[in-house]
């Protein structure tokens, strides 16, 4: 038991969002209109104007929910029972109900120690108002079994949202170790070409003494691309995962994504420029945005009849552009959250290119990426 509380007191503070964000003005701006008229139209409050002043003070914590949710709760419920002694009951306006938004995010943004201490402040000003007789036995059960609520629905949102950062964490990290091996694969090829160009250079240098300073330029550019590509290399660890030893896929591959005569959405490529040149990472990473973008395609595009992939090569990067004509209003769109999309994202950003994805006007979808050239980050 102990080990469990130390735990929970230990416990640090997630990942923080925004301070704050347009909702909350919006939110203190309706529920100070709401104050005002409920003081205004009610005509049964025995202190208006001290009702009226404690919910309207209390507001501005709202703000300060998520960054520092200890604060607004002692301030908030510490108020609140000032008031009580000071007026001989509870706040009487039906407004402060917004006062359970403060258990709520003590439990989803706070520290564990945090959400200790301020259990213990409401608590107490819980038992506080019964033992005065502000308010009965059953009303004190009532308010904890709400104040429970708050805790529990925010605890669960806190580690719903933990849940997911380790999912999109372990999708990140599985796209960089396939990455690993591709530029691994990368890499060997280009030793390959050395190891070659200076076998053809000791074999002819007794006879054509210039074959060797050729063969020494070449290893030269061979190694400068090489170890350009290496700076990209994800340093990651396989978890019992089998090694693929298969060859790692180019853009020239892509071609046999399309699918005349398959079943489904037809899938026309095209490739526009000289994909020969392009350096091995580059064209890997293509091919594996290409085969996700066409997959999800198959898989979630409703009533889609067509799939179009365009690979143009430029002078400084490649386009891809992967879009079909299926139904927008499907699993895929409501935001790039899928953990497909991820996936693409993070390998376009590790070789220093971008990707995004999204319905486009009317109907489909469009992926949409561009990597430069190096294959490396600028």
């Amino acid at each position: 038991m102990f080990a469990l509380l130390r735990s929970v007191w230990d416990e640090p503070r997630p990942v923080r969002a925004a301070a704050r964000v347009w909702w909350d003005w919006a939110l203190v701006a309706v529920l100070l209109a709401a104050a005002v008229l409920e003081t205004l139209l009610r005509t049964d409050l025995n202190s208006r104007v001290g009702s009226l002043i404690v919910a309207v003070g209390l507001l501005p914590l709202l703000l300060l929910r998520r960054s520092r949710p200890l604060f607004a709760v002692a301030v908030a419920f510490g108020v609140a029972a000032v008031a009580s002694l000071v007026f001989g009951g509870e706040p009487e306006l039906n407004v402060m109900v917004y006062l359970v938004l403060f258990p709520f995010s003590l439990f989803r943004w706070g520290s564990g120690r945090e959400a200790v201490i301020g259990l213990a402040i409401m608590l107490g000003k819980v038992g506080l108002s019964a033992a005065l007789g502000f308010i009965s036995v059953g009303e004190a059960v009532g308010g904890s079994a709400v104040l429970g609520a708050a805790f529990a629905l925010g605890a669960a949102v806190r580690y719903r949202g933990r849940a997911r950062a380790r999912d999109l964490e372990q999708v990140k990290l599985l796209e960089r170790e396939r990455l690993a091996r591709d530029l691994h694969d990368t890499v060997a090829h280009h030793v390959s070409a050395m190891a070659i160009r200076a076998q053809a250079g000791l074999a002819t240098a007794a006879s054509r003494p210039e074959a060797a300073i050729e063969a020494l330029g070449l290893i030269e550019s061979e190694a400068s691309r090489a170890l350009a590509e290496m700076r990209t290399l994800v340093r990651a660890l396989r978890h019992n995962e089998p090694a693929d030893l298969a060859p790692s896929p180019t853009v020239a591959d892509i071609e046999r994504l399309a699918s005349p005569g398959r079943p489904g959405p037809e899938v026309d490529v095209h490739i526009e420029g000289t994909v020969d040149d392009l350096p091995k990472s580059v064209g890997t990473a293509i091919y594996r945005l290409t085969q996700e973008s066409v997959t999800n395609a198959r898989r979630h595009a409703r009533h889609a009849t067509r799939i179009e992939v365009r690979v143009t090569v430029g002078a400084s990067s490649v386009h891809l552009r992967v879009s079909d004509d299926g139904d927008t209003a499907n699993v895929r769109g409501t935001s790039a959250q899928g953990h497909g999309l991820i996936g693409m994202m993070e390998r376009a950003d590790l070789l220093g290119g971008s990707c995004e994805a999204g319905p486009d006007p009317g109907r489909g979808w469009t992926v949409t990426a561009v990597l430069p050239l190096t294959g490396s980050p600028a």
